[in-house]
């Protein structure tokens, strides 16, 4: 079928839950994709970072085809030789003792949830079904009905209450909306969950003293800080976690996306042992988390982060992209963010809507995806090297 004819197939028999571009993608390798017809574009969306080792990187497909062919699938009801020797990689890779599997992020959120309300009744002695988690607004954790609850999203919220009680939200990046609700509530809090950079709200960061604020308040309240990682984390910011990376240490964190390389979706929530024992048998779980298959794939995708350096080439060619699009001294461009190879670029209100800017932009060759109205986020694949940046910047300098 070619590509009109695809697009109409979906229009009329899939739930309309997404508007995506008009391109038809139908082949991947490193940094480039191309349609049902022939078309190659550079891709600078990553699948929001679950491609950081690049489109069907071959190790990565080795392991799925060799253990496709031996074992998939257990549950947790067996054991199974894959899972334990990823559990201890990726413990001793990010520096915690326990590691929890599930498969997609939204359930790794869900699983910190549960750990740090459990945590809080368990060791911090607060009163059952009193437990609260501070949040912020312009977060992203997922979809699931608890997690949009406290999504300040309208289109994530509107007609999917009523929410579940205990999360209060507060500007992201305000360090004293923090301090004031530990001064109010301190004895209540189980935990802070923050993504340590806002990808979905158009690559926000905070300021620098934020997240070791977070991480002071936490100590001296005796709570849980918890760091969404899931977009952030795995090279994307230049860091193994963007927590880590900055000299914070979080109790708990979440990973997923480049946790698989983009063949499979596996998703980890890690934590010491103080806060994974609050799970016992049959306290939560998952038929597919912690699969040989995933597991084999998970181990394969970080040693292609670890070997090819990938948060080194992160820094290095998200330095030359925001450089290149400062250098373009564009009028349409209003703001530049940028963390390792991770853009957002917000727009100008006279340059019109960051959609058109990215259907423009795949006129060109390049693949990106706006957010919030203005802004176009750019996250090439982390095995991008100058020729592809170059070309990302001249797709740009023409767009803009």
């Amino acid at each position: 079928m070619d590509a009109r004819s695809l697009i109409e197939l979906e229009s009329r028999r899939a739930a309309r839950n997404y508007a995506p571009l008009d391109v038809v993608l139908a082949k991947g390798e490193g940094c480039w994709v191309e349609d049902v017809e022939g078309r190659r574009y550079l891709d600078c969306l990553s699948a929001y970072g679950a491609v950081n080792q690049g489109h069907c990187h071959p190790r990565i497909l080795k392991a799925l085809v060799e253990q496709a062919s031996r074992l998939t699938l257990t549950s947790r009801a067996f054991r199974n030789d894959r899972f334990a020797p990823l559990c201890r990689k990726l413990g001793d890779l990010l520096g915690f003792d326990r590691v929890l599997l599930m498969n997609t992020g939204a359930e790794a959120v869900e699983t910190a949830i549960k750990a740090a309300r459990k945590w809080g009744y368990t060791k911090k002695g607060i009163p059952e079904g009193r437990a609260e988690i501070l949040v912020f607004e312009g977060n992203f954790h997922g979809r699931t009905t608890t997690i949009v609850g406290f999504s300040s999203d309208p289109e994530s919220r509107e007609g999917f209450g009523p929410f579940a009680p205990g999360f209060t939200a507060l500007p992201f990046g305000d360090l004293e909306a923090v301090e004031a609700a530990f001064a109010a509530r301190g004895p209540g809090i189980a935990a802070v969950l923050v993504e340590p950079i806002q990808g979905e709200a158009g690559v926000i960061l905070p300021p620098d003293d934020f997240l070791p604020g977070i991480r002071a308040l936490c100590d001296t309240h005796r709570a849980l800080l918890i760091c969404d990682e899931i977009q952030s984390g795995l090279g994307r910011a230049g860091s193994m976690a963007a927590s880590l990376g900055s000299g914070v240490r979080p109790d708990a964190l979440t990973i997923g996306k480049a946790l698989s390389g983009g063949f499979y979706p596996v998703s980890a929530f890690l934590a010491d042992e103080e806060v994974m024992e609050v799970f016992g048998p049959g306290t939560h779980g998952s038929t597919y988390g912690g699969n040989p298959l995933a597991s084999a794939i998970a181990e394969a995708a970080l040693d292609v982060l670890v070997d090819e350096d990938l948060c080194g080439n992160s820094r290095a060619m998200g330095a030359q992209l925001h450089e290149g699009i400062l250098a373009l001294r564009s009028p349409k461009v209003a703001e530049i963010r940028a963390a390792g190879l991770w853009i957002g670029l917000d727009l100008e209100p006279s340059a019109g809507t960051a959609r058109a800017a990215c259907e423009e932009l795949a006129r060109h060759g390049v693949l990106a995806k706006d957010t919030h109205g203005r802004t176009i986020r750019l996250a090439p694949p982390l095995v991008a090297g100058p020729e592809e940046i170059d070309f990302a910047l001249s797709a740009l300098s023409k767009v803009l």
